[in-house]
């Protein structure tokens, strides 16, 4: 584990965040009192969001309560398309 203060990530940020890349873990020191984790993202996180999710559960129960439209086969999905 890496600590170092915010003002050396802020003016040479790059090979913390390499070294980030290569999975170290890196901790900003803000002042006396407060500090912060910092990792790498992994794709899920950055496409599954709160508001992402949300919008899933959304959908979900829509699905559920039958406010959705099924389509079976071919023919059907041309009559919806078309209906569009």
């Amino acid at each position: 584990m890496l600590v170092i203060s915010s003002k050396e990530f802020i003016d040479n940020p790059i090979p913390y965040l390499n070294r980030i890349d290569r999975g170290e873990q890196l901790i900003l020191q803000r002042g006396k009192s407060k500090a912060y984790s910092i990792r790498s993202a992994s794709e899920d996180e950055l496409y599954f969001t709160p508001e992402m999710m949300e919008k899933i559960d959304r959908s979900i129960q829509q699905i559920e309560n039958g406010e959705c439209t099924v389509i079976n086969n071919k023919e059907e999905l041309r009559h919806y398309f078309d209906s569009l």
